[in-house]
């Protein structure tokens, strides 16, 4: 099944759903005379991405997929008990724009210009709400480096839109998940459970293989 991560970036609006515009009165032009902001010409942030000129129009990602390998960071999101050991993983229920329910877990991509752990806690956010409280260390280390190609058969993992190269993290959370934006749920699940194949079977782009390597990576695989 291929991979569906969510793309919109929803946060860039204002109150009212629309497009927030950070540059908004502070010139005519972005980057040339001639350009306007908000144009939506190459280089030039439009309505929809303004709030970020390093945020690609949906041409210009579409372009940028087809000829560059695109970073992401990946969390699968874990309970642990007084000594450290994970008792409970977090599953995302997703539906993917066809319209097809699939089991997934935190991921999306790094911006320009941002760190690794603030697109870590951004996506954690966005996806287990603002009172997940994950712990994340000042420079977190991923487990591994997940290579998704839209050739199937290159690696384990397969994404039908793009090169993408996905550091990958095991990250505590101490409170309260509430999905939102397009997670529906966070299924919480032992550790052989989620490691089992009939819930592999259900993730998308060969992410069961990812749950089972963070799993093993914190000694958690039995």
């Amino acid at each position: 099944m291929p991979v569906r991560t969510p793309d919109p970036d929803p946060n860039e609006r204002d109150d009212d759903g629309t497009p927030r515009d950070p540059l908004r009165g502070v010139g005519a032009s972005y980057g040339s005379s001639s350009r306007q902001v908000g144009d939506g010409s190459f280089g030039s942030p439009a309505p929809e991405s303004s709030a970020n000129p390093g945020w690609l129009t949906d041409i210009e990602l579409a372009e940028a997929r087809r000829r560059l390998p695109i970073i992401y960071v990946e969390a699968i999101p874990v309970r642990t008990d007084g000594m450290g050991t994970v008792t409970q993983v977090g599953i995302l229920l997703r539906a993917t724009p066809m319209g097809e329910m699939t089991r997934t877990i935190v991921s999306g991509r790094v911006r320009y210009g941002e760190t690794v752990r603030d697109a870590l806690f951004r996506h954690l956010e966005n996806d287990l709400g603002p009172m997940a409280f994950p712990l994340l260390p000042p420079q977190p280390v991923p487990f591994t480096v997940a290579e998704y190609f839209p050739m199937p058969g290159m690696s384990a993992f397969h994404d039908d839109r793009q090169h993408a190269v996905s550091l990958a993290f095991v990250v505590p959370v101490t409170g309260t998940c509430e999905p939102r934006q397009d997670a529906l749920e966070v299924t919480w699940m032992a550790p052989a459970e989620a490691a089992s194949d009939a819930l592999s079977d259900e993730m998308e782009g060969g992410r069961g293989t990812l749950i089972r390597l963070a799993l093993a990576s914190v000694g958690a695989l039995r």
